[in-house]
């Protein structure tokens, strides 16, 4: 049973302390994250007696970044790690140090079986999740309301409201550049029950025309105005949508963002509230679909000097009360349960942000490969859609050059 008591013992030092440590921690974010990050860092040095020095970057690169520090075996002590680099980087389990044999300083009866699996690469558990995300419809109540429509309930809803919004120069819904890949996924693995890498063959689990139809249902969105037209979306520039303006005065009603973004999307809004709904489901689905995954994880070098002391301060920033706090949901909802009952009963999560964990958790779905995120993957299922949303290749062209690119990059890797 998952106690209190044994993650306090732990984070407090109370067993096994290694002696002082210098030791280095690297990690990507914006500034609520860094700063977060070295403020818990001061405290867990103080309580555990070690110094710890933060590296820390924007996304953009930082991938590059620890590549070329694995390679040359100068990595950080302490990484946060994006979860499907654990298969890029120890897809044999052997690049990052194994956390079970720590397991005397980080308390891992914080997480279930199954939250551990996800960072666990050939036995060895390479990485501890530090949130488990996956992806929500997420709508602003203002926009809708303003048309005087219902909040949507599903897809025949939105196609409704694209009716009113369009003449507006207003959409429902985002689904362009990745999350157009996304929507397609989504699609697909309702109506199959299945992910896009069948992990028994290590090749794409979808034929050709399971992949179409969820193609022609993408391509029915833009049709429909449901979705911006791909010429409009791109012609922005390379931002994130919480960036654009069309997100912020609301000419973008809704999107399918992960849950543990929701402060992401909600803060920039001039009018209404961002509103976590549960997954529409595609005609003849036979499961919700949900992409569900370890967010990120916290892993130790194995060329580290000092792995228990790096362990004793992976164990204070997940599971100490104090540092928990400290770092509240820079990382999107905690994995730890004595991380997330802190939170949750110190007021510090947004119910919105807990209704929408609370719909990836409770939504079905196939266990999703992190080859899912092979810069290879994506870029051969980007190509292929952009393709078709310029009319350029039929849904039935895009499903065979995405299934034959991706199987072709999951032989090379």
């Amino acid at each position: 049973m998952k106690t209190i008591v044994s993650a306090l013992a732990l984070s407090l030092g109370f067993i096994g302390a290694a002696s002082a440590a210098e030791l280095r921690m690297s990690w990507w974010g914006g500034d609520g994250r860094h700063l977060a990050t070295q403020e818990a860092l001061k405290l867990c040095g103080a309580k555990l007696g070690h110094v710890v020095k933060p590296e820390f970057t924007g996304w953009q690169g930082h991938g590059e970044r620890v590549t070329t520090q694995l390679a040359g075996r100068t990595e950080a002590d302490v990484m946060q790690i994006n979860w499907p680099w654990l298969h890029q980087f120890s897809a044999d389990g052997s690049a990052f140090a194994d956390l079970r044999d720590y397991a005397d300083v980080i308390d891992l009866s914080q997480w279930t079986e199954d939250q551990l699996a996800g960072g666990t690469m050939n036995g060895k558990l390479n990485g501890l999740p530090v949130s488990v995300t996956g992806r929500v419809f997420y709508f602003n109540d203002a926009v809708f309301e303003k048309a005087g429509l219902p909040l949507p309930k599903s897809w025949a809803d939105l196609e409704e409201a694209a009716k009113k919004l369009n003449p507006e120069g207003a959409y429902p819904f985002d689904a362009v550049k990745l999350n157009a890949i996304f929507i397609v996924s989504l699609a697909a693995a309702q109506q199959t029950g299945k992910d896009l890498i069948d992990p028994e063959t290590g090749k794409v689990a979808w034929t050709e025309e399971e992949l179409a139809e969820a193609l022609k249902f993408y391509q029915s969105l833009s049709e429909k105005g449901v979705i911006r037209p791909w010429r409009t979306a791109v012609a922005v520039g390379n931002i994130e949508l919480f960036d654009e303006a069309a997100w912020r005065d609301g000419k973008v009603g809704g999107s399918y963002e992960w849950d543990s973004t929701y402060g992401k999307y909600a803060d920039p809004l001039v009018e209404g509230k961002l509103i976590p709904t549960p997954p529409f489901r595609v005609e003849g689905a036979t499961s919700d679909g949900v992409y569900r995954k370890p967010s990120m994880v916290f892993s130790i070098s194995k060329n580290s000097r000092e792995p228990k002391a790096a362990a004793e301060i992976v164990n204070c920033l997940l599971n100490d009360p104090e540092a928990v706090t400290i770092l509240g949901d820079t990382r999107g909802l905690p994995a730890s349960a004595v991380a997330l009952k802190t939170l949750t009963e110190a007021g510090k999560l947004s119910p919105e942000l807990l209704e929408a964990a609370k719909i990836v958790s409770e939504a079905s779905g196939p266990a999703v490969s992190p080859l899912n995120e092979h810069p290879a993957v994506r870029e051969a299922l980007n190509d292929a859609i952009e393709e078709m949303a310029y009319g350029q290749i039929s849904p039935e062209e895009a499903a065979s050059t995405i299934i034959r690119s991706v199987n072709r990059a999951l032989t090379r890797m």
